[in-house]
């Protein structure tokens, strides 16, 4: 998946990110060369266009299986030829929040493996009719699932400008958020993608000098947000992720942008370091009892990746596994 602040790099065709890092952190090996004979259940929480699944599937004995994920319906079709083609696949809608139910209704008690490739995918901004870009006209849709909640233009022209206003601050961290929010509603009804981005651009202060992301950047990002729910999303993807563990199973996130990372950031610490007691206290043992263990430091994309596939340049993976049950 990628982020809104690169989307004029990402008119191309699409490349997963940290790839050869995620899969072998996953199924063990090096980031050259994952084992190619990884047993057991995985999940990709995000299949996307299918990119690290086709990665993993390559990577999994005949008797593996890799159970996929998507809330985006043209996701779940994508997955559906690549069920066809390989019986160890399954694709199924479904949000994070639901992962568990969704391998309690497979039978699968405990995996070895999950991926959760945080944010908008490329297909998805570069289809105008999904309503997430700001460089293409479309409907003012901006759903992952189309057929599920709200649009972004219902929440708009429904918001009061107090609620706007918290929304691009809390998901944008758009500091002209109140002046952007005022011009929304001033503009309402906004019906396409352009009205918004065109509405965002003439409340913006005027820059000074040449502008490297688009003025409407972050208010997207926080409009997309609100409407996927995504924070309470990713929040539950996260608990359930690790709870569907198997001990030694891995979970593996990658985010585009600092507000998913911090997430990611202080929930991996929560299941990794003992809580902060009173110095000098003879509480060594608590050490040993934490449910994860960090398996690497944040990992980036190389230079190599990064001058081949651009939008990798704000990518960051984290990976934690689960040593003992909570």
């Amino acid at each position: 998946m990628t982020a809104p602040e690169t989307e004029a790099e990402n008119r191309q065709q699409h490349q997963p990110v940290l790839l050869h890092e995620t899969i072998a952190h996953l199924l063990g090996g090096d980031a050259g060369h994952p084992d190619s004979s990884a047993t057991g259940v995985f999940v990709d929480a995000t299949f996307g266009r299918g990119g690290h699944s086709r990665a993993l599937l390559s990577g999994l004995a005949a008797d593996g299986r890799l159970i996929g994920l998507d809330r985006d319906p043209d996701a779940v079709a994508q997955g559906g030829e690549l069920a066809r083609q390989d019986p160890r696949f399954s694709i199924h809608q479904a949000r994070f929040s639901a992962l568990c139910q969704i391998l309690e209704t497979l039978g699968v008690a405990g995996v070895q493996g999950i991926l959760m490739d945080i944010g908008v995918s490329s297909p998805q901004l570069d289809t105008p009719a999904r309503g997430f870009s700001f460089y293409a006209d479309g409907p003012l849709d901006m759903r992952m699932n189309p057929a599920e909640g709200q649009s972004a233009a219902h929440w708009l022209n429904a918001a009061e400008e107090g609620e706007i206003a918290q929304v691009l601050w809390i998901y944008g961290e758009e500091k002209h958020a109140r002046r952007i929010a005022k011009a929304i509603v001033g503009a309402r009804p906004l019906q396409t993608t352009l009205d918004l981005a065109g509405v965002v651009a003439d409340a913006m202060p005027k820059p000074r000098g040449a502008q490297r992301k688009h003025p409407a950047t972050k208010t997207f990002q926080a409009v997309r947000i609100r409407v996927n729910e995504e924070f309470d999303e990713l929040e539950q993807g996260l608990q359930q992720g690790f709870d569907a563990l198997d001990i030694g199973g891995r979970l593996a996130v990658i985010t585009f942008h600092s507000l998913e990372d911090r997430k990611v950031k202080h929930a991996f610490r929560q299941l990794s370091q003992p809580p902060k007691m009173p110095r000098r206290l003879p509480l060594r043992h608590l050490q040993e009892q934490v449910p994860g263990r960090l398996v690497c430091p944040p990992i980036k994309a190389s230079v190599e990746e990064q001058t081949t596939n651009p939008r990798s340049r704000s990518a960051t993976l984290r990976v934690i596994e689960k040593v003992r049950q909570p």
